[in-house]
């Protein structure tokens, strides 16, 4: 049995620190506020994640560290994520604790096809620069000998335990169709392929990297299951509560110019609109064939999802 410190007690770190109890390991779950989820095995401690020093004295003596932070505030990633990002490649060279971080596709920049991790990253977004230069940065440690790293990156993610207001997916779509109203997202094509991750799926591919003896020095993308789009995620999520699948319509294109205009999270997600305007699709075949690891099937990651939401099953309710 190893011990692990995994930084992050959201939905992301939770699901990390439990597929890391369930193989047998010693968890430390870290966070600003010291809390986490009450498994046996996880020990809960509070720790700023800039604090380099804190992090370095948490990691001494363990495996891995796990990199699940998420800045608090989504317009400001480029002056959030520096300082957090150099304070856990600082930890981990002084630790020796193997480094895995929890990353997403926007390193990428647009992109025609299905999305593989040997793409190179061509970001066109702030967003997708910052995050390309964590992993850059992380990797070229990793390649000068000084620390262990390796990337997990997913796309959207949702899950019965993410906030609904974290989840794209759950905010947007799926809430309003399971209440029987109409989805309207800020932009994108409605019936574009989307690859949404469940953050159970994420966490195992975080604990099985942690855990790995050969899964470092690379990326590796979480297994994801079958391509929703926003209109057939829309009427799965209104057919799991009994009610008829919503119309889908995006906020027209001058709506969203002016709300951008006044609330800067509307002109940050704009500047991502070509993950939502054509298919976006990860590979996870490597990962697959690496870990033996395939992702949970899109029902009953869905019905988990709403059940965790307070949603209400239509064959429960009828039986009511």
């Amino acid at each position: 049995m190893a011990r692990h410190v995994v930084v992050g007690s959201g939905g992301i770190g939770q699901a990390t620190a439990a597929a890391l109890v369930e193989a047998g390991h010693e968890v430390v779950i870290a966070s600003r506020s010291g809390v986490g989820p009450d498994l046996p095995g996880v020990r809960r401690v509070a720790v700023e994640a800039t604090d380099a020093r804190a992090l370095t004295t948490l990691a001494e003596g363990a495996a891995s560290l796990v990199n699940a932070v998420n800045p608090p505030t989504y317009t400001h990633w480029e002056r959030d994520w520096p300082p957090m990002a150099a304070a856990f490649l600082a930890a981990a060279r002084a630790s020796g604790s193997g480094l895995v971080i929890i990353g997403n596709l926007y390193g990428y920049g647009p992109v025609d096809g299905p999305l593989r991790p040997d793409l190179p990253l061509a970001a066109t977004d702030v967003k997708g620069r910052v995050r390309a230069r964590m992993w850059t940065d992380a990797l070229a440690a990793h390649n000068a000998g000084q620390l262990r790293a390796a990337e997990v990156r997913a796309s959207d993610y949702f899950g019965p335990d993410v906030r609904p207001q974290g989840s794209v997916l759950q905010r947007f779509v799926l809430g309003p169709a399971a209440a029987g109203k109409a989805v309207r997202p800020l932009d994108g094509d409605p019936d574009a392929a989307h690859s949404w991750t469940f953050v159970p799926d994420i966490g195992a591919l975080a604990a099985r990297l942690a855990t790995s003896d050969s899964g470092w020095g690379r990326a590796w993308h979480v297994p994801s299951g079958m391509p929703r789009s926003l209109t057939q995620a829309a009427a799965d999520a209104a057919a799991f509560a009994g009610r008829p699948a919503p119309a889908v319509r995006p906020l027209p294109r001058a709506l969203v110019r002016l709300l951008g205009a006044v609330m800067p999270i509307v002109r940050e997600v704009s500047a991502t609109a070509y993950q939502r305007d054509r298919d976006f699709v990860i590979d996870a075949t490597e990962t697959e064939a690496a870990f033996g690891l395939t992702a949970t099937p899109w029902d009953q990651a869905l019905a988990a999802t709403l059940t965790g939401m307070g949603v209400v099953p239509a064959a429960a309710a009828s039986r009511a």
